[in-house]
């Protein structure tokens, strides 16, 4: 099968789906840096996958012409099932947060007890539970956040395949 062709709007809205997933996980960095958020377990687990899946769609993009398209809709199709893994987790951390089902015992306080006593310095221990809601904003916590903008991605990679599919429909 030939390349995918050069329709501006279909690889627009893949660049658009990167910029939105690279600002998101830098704005996770930023939040634990600068702004000293801590990350639960959940929290650390949703970055991955901006860190499976940014990479993966900035590879289609740099290679947009020179793919086979099958293995471009196949990239593709990888690409917005990680968000869409990413949109699920972002929405299960939000629930765990909202306490509509219980998160994983290592992060919701419902594992054995500790001993603080034992601990050479009480600052050193930085550990949040998935269960505790650091920020939110409008009433949404990061999590249900990260959710929404996950699947904003799933839809704008959506509908750049969609794209390519009717200008390939098109052209034949």
């Amino acid at each position: 099968m030939p390349a995918p062709t050069s329709r501006p709007l279909d690889k627009i809205t893949a660049a658009i789906a990167f910029v939105l997933g690279l600002a998101t996980i830098a704005g996770a960095w930023g939040s634990q840096l600068i702004g000293g958020l801590v990350p639960c377990e959940l929290c650390l687990e949703q970055r991955l996958a901006y860190y499976w899946g940014l990479p993966l769609l900035l590879l289609i993009l740099l290679a947009w012409n020179k793919l086979p398209l099958t293995v471009w809709y196949i990239a593709m199709a990888i690409a917005a099932a990680i968000f869409a893994w990413g949109t699920y987790m972002g929405g299960f951390h939000a629930g765990v947060e909202w306490g509509f089902w219980p998160g994983p015992t290592a992060c919701t306080g419902v594992g054995d007890a500790m001993d603080f006593n034992a601990l050479s310095n009480m600052n050193d221990a930085h550990v949040i539970g998935c269960d505790v809601v650091q920020f939110r904003f409008l009433g949404i916590s990061l999590a249900g956040y990260n959710a929404l903008i996950s699947a904003g991605i799933v839809v704008l990679l959506l509908i750049s395949i969609a794209l390519q599919w009717r200008g390939n429909k098109r052209a034949a």
